[in-house]
Parts: C-alpha cells; sequence; structure tokens
C-alpha cells in the first residue's frame, strides 16, 4: 500500500525511459561527511526530481535533452552539476552562511527574525522569556517590542495585549498550534499559562495561515510548551515580590519506556498582601491564589515515523478585588462596600498525532483534538457575571509535494463546537456555534530568492453562515541579507462582547445593545482585512552584526462590532456603520554592540480610528506613539564551573493617549481629552553559579511611575460616575522581586 502512494504521488515523474540517475548527497558536520535527508534534486526547467530521503540517496529519471541537475537545500548553497548518461553521484552540499537566522556568532539569540520564512514571524526563545520575570503568559511580552502590554483596568489586574494596534480578540492565540485563548478565556486566559512551561513563542504579523481557522485577523501568536523528553528531570522555580506575590513551579519528567515520555508540571501562586499605595480606599493589586496543573505525554517512534503528545489540564484561580474594606462573607451583595470575586475552574485535554511515511519523509500526516471546560463565577459590586464555555476543537491535515519539493501542499478539514452558558447581570445570553471547513495551502520555493504561501479555505458555520477566506504571504530577496515580505487575508470571527470587555463590570455605566438583528447578541460578526509590507536587512556596522526591520500594516474592517465608551453614563455595543482601520508602523533596530552585548530599539506608530455615532475617533487608550529599547549583556561563562552573569535593562515609553468622552460628568470627574506621555524601566540581574542553579532578582518600573486618580470617584463606588478603565499607565508603581531555578 505505502509503495502504490508513493507512485501515485510522483507519477508526474515518471519519464517514458526507464534509465536513471541515482546517488546520495552529503553535508559536513564535525568535519565529517553525513547524509542530507530533504535535500531537492531536479532537472533544470523541468519539473521532474526527487527529496533525498533519511539516508540522502535519491533517484530521478534520465532523459535525452535533460543534462543539468539542481541539487539544492535550505541553508545550503545550491549546486547544478552536468548529467548527460545515466550514472550514479555522490555529491556533498556546502553551508550557505549569508542564508542563517540572525544570530550573534557563538551564541543564538534569545530573539529572531528568520530571512527565510514566508510570514512575517518573531521567534521568542526561552532565554528571552528568562530576561523577565515571566510569571505567566501575560507577562511575557514585556521585552518585545512587536506586542504592548497595558492593564484592562483599576481593580482586576488583567493584562491586555495589543497587536498592530488592536486587541488580543483580533490575533489568534494558539498553544502548539491548537487555538487556546479564545470564547470565555480571552480576558484572562494568558495569565493563566505560567511562563515556565512555555518553550518557545512564535508571533506572526499579519493575516496568519488558514490550517489554523478563519478567525485571525491581527496575526497569530503561538506558545509551544516544554517536551518531556527534553525537558529537565526536575525543575523547580520560586519567586517572591515585594508586591505580596509568590509563586513555585515544579517540573518533574521521567522515561516511561523508550517511546514514552511524561512531565508534571506545577504551578501555585498566592497573593495575600493589600496594597493601597495610592490611598484611594481600593486594592492596588487584586488577593489572589491558583493551582494550575499540567500532566504531558510523549509518545516518539522515529523508525515507524510516529510522534505523538497528549496533555490533560487542570486550573483553578480565584481572585478578591474592590475597596480595602470589603470582606465578601459579610459584605458580597451589600452597599457596605465595593468588591467582586471571580472565581475560575478550567479543565482540558489535547492531543496531537502525527506520522511522516518512512519511505517518502515529505509526506506526512496530522491529527489534533482539544477539548475543554471553563467556568467563571464572578461579580463585582452588585454586578453578577457568570459564564461557562465548552469547547471541542478537530483537525486533520495531509503535507506533501506536488511534482518536487519546490512544490509543496497542506490541505484538511475542521471542526468547531462552542457552547456558551452566560449570565450578564440576571440575563441569559445561552448559545451554540458549530462549525465545519476545508483548507488547502500551496507553498512555493524557487530554492534560490523567492517563497510563496497562498491558502483558501471554506467554512460553514450555523451562525456565522458559510464563508471563503483567503491569504497569501511571500518573500523575495533582492540583495544578501535582505528579505522583502507581503501579506493579504481576510478573517471572520463572532464577538463575545462581555467576555472580551468585562472591564465594564468595574463601572456603573448601564449596558446598551443596539440590536440590529444579528445571530450573536443581535450583532453582527466581525469582518476584515489585513494587508502588510515588512523589509529586513542584515548588515555589519563597525564588524559587528545588526539588522533592521521595518513593518507597516493595517487593517480594515468591512464590519466590526463597535465598542462605545463615549457615553460616560453607558456603553454600547453596535454594528459598524462607516469606516474602521488600524494603520501599524514600526521600525527596529537590533545591534550586537560588542561581544554578549546586545541592543535592540525600536519605534512604533499606530492610527486606530472608528466612527461612532459621534463621528470618527482614535480609538481610547491607544498610544500612537512607542518607543522600546532594551540591553541584555552576558558576562563569560566560567568553563569549569558553568558560572556568569547575566543583566537586561528595558525602557517602554507611551505617547499620550485618548480619554473616552467624560464631558456629561460633573466637572470633578472629568478627564482631560489625552493622557499624558509616560516611560518606564523594568532591569533584572542573574547569577549563573552552574547550569543547574541560578538567582535572579529584578526591579519592575523602578522609577516608581505611577498614574494619578486611575479609579473616577473611588469614594462613591456605588454611584453613577464610578469607573475604573481610564487606566493609561501604572497602578501600583515599584515593584522589586527575587527568585531562583534548579534543575537537575
Amino acid at each position: 500500500m505505502r509503495k502504490l502512494i508513493y507512485f501515485l504521488l510522483l507519477f508526474p515523474l515518471v519519464a517514458i525511459s526507464q534509465d536513471k540517475v541515482e546517488g546520495i548527497v552529503l553535508e559536513i558536520i564535525n568535519n565529517k561527511e553525513v547524509p542530507l535527508g530533504g535535500a531537492n534534486v531536479f532537472w533544470l526547467d523541468f519539473k521532474v526530481g526527487d527529496v533525498t530521503d533519511f539516508d540522502g540517496l535519491f533517484e530521478v529519471p534520465f532523459q535525452e535533452g535533460r543534462s543539468q541537475l539542481v541539487i539544492s537545500y535550505i541553508g545550503y548553497k545550491s549546486d547544478t552539476i552536468t548529467v548527460t548518461t545515466p550514472k550514479k553521484i555522490r555529491h556533498v552540499l556546502k553551508s550557505k552562511g549569508t542564508l542563517d537566522e540572525i544570530t550573534v556568532t557563538s551564541r543564538k539569540k534569545a530573539t529572531s527574525r528568520s530571512f527565510l520564512s514566508t510570514q512575517n514571524t518573531i521567534n521568542v526563545s526561552s532565554a528571552e522569556l528568562l530576561k523577565a520575570a515571566c510569571c505567566n503568559l501575560s507577562e511575557s511580552f514585556e521585552t518585545n517590542p512587536s506586542i504592548d502590554v497595558n492593564f484592562a483596568d483599576a481593580v482586576t489586574g488583567v493584562r491586555q495585549i495589543r497587536m498592530l494596534g488592536l486587541t488580543s480578540p483580533y490575533t489568534l492565540i494558539t498553544i502548539a498550534n491548537i487555538p487556546a485563548i479564545r470564547g470565555a478565556r480571552q480576558a484572562h486566559g494568558l495569565s493563566f499559562i505560567p511562563g515556565t512551561w512555555v518553550e518557545s513563542i512564535q508571533i506572526t504579523k499579519g493575516a496568519g495561515s488558514v490550517i489554523n481557522g478563519f478567525e485571525s485577523i491581527a496575526g497569530q501568536i503561538n506558545a509551544e510548551f516544554v517536551k518531556p523528553q527534553t525537558d529537565d528531570a526536575l525543575f523547580v522555580n520560586a519567586y517572591t515580590a515585594l508586591n505580596g506575590r509568590n509563586e513555585l513551579n515544579t517540573h518533574l519528567n521521567t522515561k516511561v519506556s523508550e517511546k514514552w515520555h511524561t512531565g508534571l508540571y506545577v504551578h501555585g501562586n498566592y497573593r495575600g498582601v493589600e496594597n493601597d499605595r495610592n490611598e484611594d480606599g481600593f486594592l492596588d493589586t487584586p488577593l489572589a491564589k491558583q493551582v494550575n496543573l499540567l500532566n504531558r505525554w510523549q509518545y516518539t517512534d522515529s523508525e515507524k515515523g510516529f510522534v505523538s503528545f497528549f496533555n490533560v489540564r487542570y486550573m483553578k484561580d480565584d481572585k478578591q478585588v474592590g475597596q480595602t474594606a470589603f470582606d465578601p462573607d459579610t459584605d458580597r451583595g451589600t452597599t457596605n462596600a465595593w468588591g467582586g470575586e471571580i472565581d475560575t475552574q478550567h479543565f482540558g485535554f489535547t492531543g496531537k498525532l502525527g506520522y511522516v511515511f518512512p519511505e517518502i519523509p515529505y509526506q506526512s500526516l496530522g491529527l489534533q483534538v482539544a477539548y475543554s471546560n471553563h467556568d467563571q463565577k464572578s461579580y463585582f459590586g452588585l454586578r453578577p457575571y457568570n459564564i461557562q464555555h465548552q469547547s471541542f476543537y478537530a483537525n486533520a491535515l495531509i503535507s506533501s509535494i506536488i511534482s518536487d519539493s519546490r512544490h509543496k501542499f497542506k490541505t484538511g478539514l475542521n471542526t468547531t463546537y462552542e457552547d456558551y452558558d452566560e449570565a450578564v447581570e440576571g440575563v441569559d445570553y445561552d448559545r451554540t456555534e458549530n462549525s465545519f471547513g476545508a483548507f488547502f495551502e500551496y507553498a512555493y520555493d524557487d530554492l534560490e530568492n523567492f517563497t510563496m504561501t497562498a491558502g483558501l479555505r471554506i467554512d460553514t458555520h450555523n451562525l456565522l453562515g458559510t464563508f471563503v477566506t483567503p491569504r497569501i504571504h511571500a518573500r523575495y530577496t533582492p540583495w544578501d541579507k535582505a528579505a522583502i515580505r507581503a501579506s493579504a487575508g481576510r478573517g471572520k470571527r463572532s464577538a463575545n462582547i462581555f467576555v472580551e470587555n468585562q472591564s465594564l463590570f468595574s463601572t456603573n455605566r448601564t449596558i446598551s445593545i443596539l440590536n440590529t438583528g444579528g445571530e450573536i447578541y443581535g450583532l453582527d460578526p466581525e469582518i476584515a482585512w489585513n494587508y502588510g509590507v515588512s523589509f529586513l536587512q542584515g548588515f555589519n556596522l563597525f564588524e559587528r552584526r545588526a539588522n533592521i526591520s521595518f513593518d507597516f500594516y493595517r487593517t480594515d474592517f468591512q464590519n466590526q462590532v463597535v465598542v462605545d465608551w463615549e457615553d460616560s453614563k453607558r456603553i454600547r455595543f453596535y454594528n459598524l456603520q462607516g469606516e474602521s482601520f488600524a494603520n501599524s508602523f514600526q521600525v527596529e533596530l537590533d545591534y550586537n554592540l560588542a561581544e554578549h552585548l546586545d541592543v535592540r530599539a525600536a519605534y512604533k506608530f499606530y492610527e486606530v480610528k472608528t466612527d461612532y455615532l459621534k463621528g470618527r475617533l482614535e480609538k481610547p487608550l491607544t498610544p500612537s506613539h512607542r518607543i522600546f529599547g532594551n540591553v541584555a549583556y552576558e558576562t563569560h561563562v566560567n568553563e569549569q564551573t558553568g558560572g556568569h552573569w547575566k543583566f537586561d535593562l528595558t525602557y517602554n515609553w507611551l505617547g499620550e493617549q485618548r480619554f473616552a468622552s467624560t464631558a456629561s460628568n460633573p466637572v470633578d470627574f472629568r478627564r482631560s481629552e489625552f493622557s499624558p506621555s509616560l516611560g518606564t524601566f523594568n532591569a533584572q540581574i542573574t547569577k549563573v553559579f552552574s547550569p543547574k542553579f541560578e538567582i535572579y532578582a529584578g526591579a519592575e518600573n523602578f522609577t516608581d511611575e505611577t498614574q494619578e486618580n486611575p479609579i473616577i470617584d473611588p469614594q462613591n463606588p456605588f454611584g453613577s460616575n464610578f469607573d475604573t478603565t481610564f487606566v493609561y499607565g501604572p497602578v501600583f508603581g515599584s515593584n522589586y522581586y527575587l527568585g531562583l531555578r534548579y534543575r537537575l
């Protein structure tokens, strides 16, 4: 059967003549010649070729008129050899150093961009995540200029991320390329993923791949978890901070058999200290406790081509917010004091099964399945909000080539099921969503300076209808160490208006949904096109490596659920009438200033505007200008002990941000039209005693920048003017922490 599949896939390669050219392709590793699997071997100007197997072997049909045989592999110099008769060939490919990742000689950079990938992707390794305390995924972007992080309000402590000027719901967030932070998990989901579980992060700007679904608009953030087979047998990370936050992370990994490995990952955090530095009577940081468990299984059978991952996860998180005088046992449901509780439980299962055909290494099958039950019970003052979200996702795909490995494709089917049991202040908004879709993605690589990926999917959805999602990415290398990229694509999604705007419950605004007969909350689905171009150039400056990148992206909404805060007494949701767009421009410089000393600087400009009922306005609390800087230095590693020091300093400057209108408030409770600009510094020092043990200490916002009066009318939290959402900067002020890491 396997031979039959192989024959059918390579049928276009069969020549009239039975003569053939066969041989082996090799590479040089540690001064030794070893077989190179996956290399492309094809006749120049003919769509006839082969891909070397795991042993570097190939064979291609020979026919009169074909004489130039091309042998290539990404990252190696392509060779063209003359072959005029059927014979056996032995050939060694040499490394092409100019087409490498952006790296510093002698060590891999913590953050890198590839000159080779078709999509504009930033790769963030675990080394980058260690530059900050990185207690959870929402805090892991502090040292990355592509993602903006800010607090959603002044009481819940929820961190909100933005990409290309748009909030996180417009970015597809996946774990191991399985959609993860969506639906009921949008508000708090990133904070429920411990940072030590994350092995790497891939940030892709612009329209994502059709393989992962139709919802991505601004881009995709994919987190890869550590793997039981390669993670430490024992890893412990302990953390304590001046703000009262304490955390403990423990990884236990073991080899069950030759093919099975398993890991148990345990996370716990607790904050029991009441902080009210600005003396407004409200907690600057919520009281919190969390238990988070993950059991991860890995199966690998390289001989038969199987690799699989299975994860089972449970999490319980409890938060208390509000006034320092609030006691939930006596004050809940009363006006004695304003407070709230957010109690969340999450259970989930994911499975990934991959199979690579041993005799056809360029062909593989994949199956992904995921189930989760996310249950949040909460109240904010006198406003209850509860949501339970059950979700199922399945994706099956096959990857192979067309003719030769210059032409690759992925195709498959996926299905989703979402059940929402949602109650907002006693009003039920229950619904069920299900979809079924098919996709096809074609990738072309001319093996020199041009690559392209074009994808198309068609989905049928019980509430969104049947629709088509096209996306395309292209990369061109005009000269040495350069890459020009362009992308375009369409996204469609249902807006979960209450989950995505939970901060509204920490106000006394009334809720108005201007119903137009849509299927979800009476509103229509959101539809947007995203277009982008980027340019990456590597160069040497004073004999040190550097690179500079320019990105420009535009998002145009055909329809958007407008979140209108312009009436200070209510929040309105309605379908877009007019235009809504987001322009994002970023320039970034990475420079290896000296040995083991790296500097990263970036400037970002946003223009995010929407046609509201009162006219076209900038989106509130979105800075038009941002400046970012990071300096990282490491001392030389002691060859005997492995000990060394690490130093990191990060600066973030935010320009002024527009406030939603407060003109209807009494004079004492009005805000100016724009916030002031502000800048914050974070720093961390790490002492590595050995590969097994290190201690780190850090300071967040050590210049103690704080926002004055973040809450409107805190003395009367049950009055009509109370609002906690006008947050543009730090509320708590400076924070200092200490931690250790031990691995075995």
